[in-house]
């Protein structure tokens, strides 16, 4: 991908100071303003730009990606706003979830991607993880994405049957209770193709579970068991709790600031 003409007119002093972008897309921007800033932009990349990483100043990609150099970070899991003061203002916005009996399941779901197909042997194996989970009774708080297919959100009503549930599905449901659900669930499952909805659930401080019925792409692989060794991802009869929030993101940004800092 290059910048056409009219594109790169756009780009023109004054220089801001600092750059962040990310993705692939993003990164072209992000070494552009860097070079043709003359040294007073600084760039921060986030995600792998498949390219020789000392075109920016800094990069941050998740450690499943693999992707190493002197000027790589390389968290656990995605970058996130999560931290108590975010859950404690969901929970404010999400006063209603309070009256739905405990334990309260959330239930984040995603959809099929490359090499993760969540077919009927995954969704029969979600509702059977789900049955489990209410086995002591509670609730179920279902919120769906954009790739979410009815049968996966079917799956779960089936597996709830007649228990008090909250389901957000679509713009036609209302507002999407996503922060909600996180800040008032007492367990997590999380269909396993998201690398952000499992660090974002690990972030909540609650036992968090995935289902995963094939074998995942490598990568995505890496990132599972990396959060089982942590103890982030549970198996459903876990009767243990989670260990301390997962949360990289302040963290990161201090060392993003080091490095920024250090380099002048």
């Amino acid at each position: 991908m290059a910048w056409d003409r009219r594109a790169r007119a756009q780009l023109a002093p004054p220089w801001p100071g600092l750059v962040i972008g990310c993705g692939r897309q993003a990164a072209l921007a992000t070494r552009q303003l860097r070079e043709i800033g003359g040294g007073s932009c600084r760039s921060v990349q986030i995600l792998d730009p498949r390219c020789d990483t000392r075109h920016w100043d800094v990069v941050i990609a998740p450690r499943h990606d693999g992707l190493r150099g002197a000027n790589v970070l390389t968290p656990l899991g995605s970058l996130h706003p999560i931290d108590t003061a975010w859950l404690a203002d969901a929970r404010a916005a999400w006063q209603h979830f309070a009256h739905l009996p405990a334990p309260r399941i959330g239930v984040l779901l995603g959809g099929p991607r490359r090499g993760v197909a969540l077919d009927a042997a995954w969704r029969s194996a979600l509702g059977a993880t789900l049955r489990a989970l209410l086995r002591q009774g509670g609730s179920v708080l279902i919120t769906a994405s954009r790739r979410t297919p009815a049968g996966m959100v079917d799956a779960c009503l089936q597996a709830i049957g007649e228990r008090p549930r909250q389901v957000w599905h679509g713009a036609g449901d209302g507002i999407n209770p996503y922060p909600g659900v996180l800040a008032w669930s007492d367990r997590l499952l999380v269909s396993p193709d998201s690398v952000n909805m499992l660090s974002e659930a690990a972030a909540c401080g609650v036992p968090v579970h995935s289902v995963v019925s094939a074998p995942l792409p490598p990568r995505l692989a890496r990132f599972h068991a990396a959060l089982r060794t942590g103890g982030w991802l549970l198996d459903a009869d876990a009767t243990y709790g989670a260990p301390a929030p997962l949360r990289e993101t302040a963290a990161i940004a201090a060392r993003v600031r080091d490095i920024l800092q250090g380099a002048r």
